[in-house]
């Protein structure tokens, strides 16, 4: 019998890299295994000068037990790097540290069906020479940018990259909320019907989705502030402006997610009022009955008492002269609740 021993990949190779791609000026990405990225490594490291113009994305999965070994022993990468994973760190930002970009990026997979609670996060680390993504999980983000890249788009620069990446987690904003504005319309038409209230758990869950998304996808601003203030050396004009674009582009989608979140808020109190206003309707009706029902209680437990003396119990009248003010009382009592109720 024989027995597969192979070690699990994870949908990587036996280094933990998922994919890596060597790019040069005005030519598509060429793909690359993990010996060739190291021999590329080497080659610069001896001769920084080499290859004028090209650079490296690698991407790692760091489900792999090979992954971070594999890029501490063939990368020059920062220890905050390593620390910022390790720490689980899911704050979306970007920032510059020691002349190259660290950034965290977010994606979701993203249903309505049930509250999303997978999050994924990526870390990338970008230099001029060397792009490093690592993840947990898988991101659909990376997975457009590798697709983009095997179709042949080309990219001039390690920065055009990141950038691209931001796109992506921006276009993925702009989809939940436009998926989250189609249920917000069909609850706020339920509601505008006078349907059922059941949509106000379907609201909730909206809301606290969003408000998570929002905490966790909105880049800090802080360190996108001082990223475009001073900027790395190596990052050109085209790239800073660039970079600047797509921030602007994904704080006017975050600007909508805010306004999406308020309006669920709105939606949301104005049920409730409806429902605390058909609440008091019925105890005011209870309320009304009970008062009608009083009259009658007290009367008859007073002729209920087996004592002597009981007035009207020789009459033969008295029952209906009982009945008559036992209506009297009842109808009193209704138009005294009815005169509170009406508005002054």
């Amino acid at each position: 019998m024989n027995l597969n021993l192979a070690p699990a990949t994870y949908g990587a190779d036996r280094s933990g890299l998922v994919c890596g791609f060597r790019f040069a000026p005005d030519k598509p990405g060429i793909a690359l295994d993990a010996d060739s990225a190291a021999e590329w490594l080497d080659e610069v490291a001896n001769a920084p000068n080499a290859n004028p113009g090209e650079f490296l994305w690698l991407h790692f999965n760091l489900a792999h037990v090979s992954s971070e070994r594999w890029m501490r022993t063939h990368l020059d990468l920062p220890e905050s790097f390593f620390e910022a994973f390790r720490e689980g760190s899911h704050s979306t930002r970007i920032e510059h540290q020691y002349g190259a970009l660290l950034a965290v990026v977010n994606d979701v997979m993203y249903d309505f069906e049930q509250t999303p609670s997978d999050i994924s996060t990526l870390w990338v680390y970008t230099h001029k020479r060397i792009m490093v993504t690592a993840r947990l999980k898988q991101l659909r983000s990376v997975d457009r940018l590798r697709a983009s890249v095997r179709n042949g788009e080309r990219f001039d620069t390690a920065a055009e990259l990141l950038i691209h990446l931001l796109r992506d987690q921006a276009d993925l904003l702009v989809e939940i909320v436009r998926r989250t504005s189609i249920e917000v319309d069909r609850v706020e038409d339920h509601f505008l019907s006078l349907r059922a209230y059941e949509s106000r758990r379907d609201l909730g869950a909206m809301r606290r989705v969003l408000v998570r998304l929002q905490r966790l996808l909105a880049p800090e601003p802080g360190s996108i502030f001082r990223l475009l203030v001073r900027p790395p050396a190596w990052l050109s004009p085209a790239d800073v402006q660039s970079l600047r674009d797509s921030t602007e582009e994904f704080s006017l989608v975050l600007g909508d997610l805010s306004g999406l979140a308020e309006r669920i808020k709105l939606l949301q109190e104005e049920i409730a009022a409806r429902l605390n206003e058909q609440t008091n309707r019925t105890l005011f009706t209870l309320t009304i009955v009970t008062v009608l029902a009083l009259p009658i209680n007290i009367i008859a437990g007073l002729f209920g008492m087996n004592v002597g003396g009981i007035p009207l119990a020789e009459n033969k009248h008295g029952f209906w002269m009982m009945v008559l003010l036992v209506v009297s009382f009842t109808l009193l009592a209704g138009w005294w609740g009815f005169r509170r109720r009406m508005p002054r």
